[in-house]
């Protein structure tokens, strides 16, 4: 993208998108978490202790998981060949299972019970859209700080702030302008954690509104983007 702030909104919204729809989902669904798997393995396993509810989505989120990449991947390649703008087809695939996410969970909801084949159907709707939001991070964003989970970030995040500290680096611009980065997207998860359960709290699925629209904005931005290219 050759306008210098397109990359740095770009992440802003998909970070703020990957922390608000991981907690709404984790808040609606009983724990499952839409944008990672490791959130997953973890509920999951607490879940067959405990004897509660939500097993089965927790086990069919990783195959969906894998089988939304995998298909992410393969639709890239064909749009590359027929010389299509491969990011925001993408990114607006991505909308449209934002905004299935949010009618499904408004429809159906509350879910009672998160094995119910509504329930699993709304949270397979929410996972896919992070999954491909995952593919495409990892594809064509590679140089953009990761919009789905903070753990690298927050770690490379406080290596650099201590080596910016103690002057252990030979390249402080480099390391300054990274940690800019990394803290920013920080923030914005931060921030769609917030605002996700807060918004759950006083309207319940209806917030998912909010990632829909924040969707729909970074894929016109790549559109903008891709036209200027």
């Amino acid at each position: 993208m050759k306008n210098a702030d397109s990359p740095t909104a770009l992440a802003a919204l998909l970070s703020f998108n990957g922390g608000y729809v991981d907690t709404a989902g984790f808040l609606g669904l009983h724990g499952l978490f839409t944008a990672h798997v490791t959130g997953n393995f973890v509920t999951l396993a607490a879940a067959l202790v405990e004897g509660s509810y939500g097993i089965l989505g927790k086990l069919i989120a990783l195959p969906e998981f894998i089988l939304v990449v995998a298909l992410a991947r393969l639709a890239g390649t064909a749009l590359r060949r027929v010389g299509a703008p491969v990011l925001p087809i993408l990114l607006s695939t991505k909308v449209v299972l934002l905004a299935a996410f949010f009618a499904l969970a408004v429809i159906f909801g509350p879910f009672a019970n998160p094995d119910s084949p509504a329930a699993l159907l709304t949270g397979f709707a929410g996972i896919a859209a992070m999954a491909l939001q995952n593919a495409l991070h990892r594809v064509h964003l590679a140089d953009l700080p990761p919009t789905t989970l903070m753990t690298g970030s927050t770690t490379q995040a406080t290596l650099d702030a201590v080596d910016l500290a103690i002057g252990a680096t030979g390249n402080a611009a480099t390391v300054n302008a990274r940690l800019g980065r990394l803290s920013g997207s920080i923030l914005c998860f931060a921030g769609g954690c917030a605002a996700s359960a807060l918004l759950y709290w006083l309207a319940g699925f209806w917030c998912l509104a909010v990632p829909t629209i924040v969707g729909a904005a970074a894929a016109l931005l790549t559109l903008k983007a891709a036209r200027t290219q």
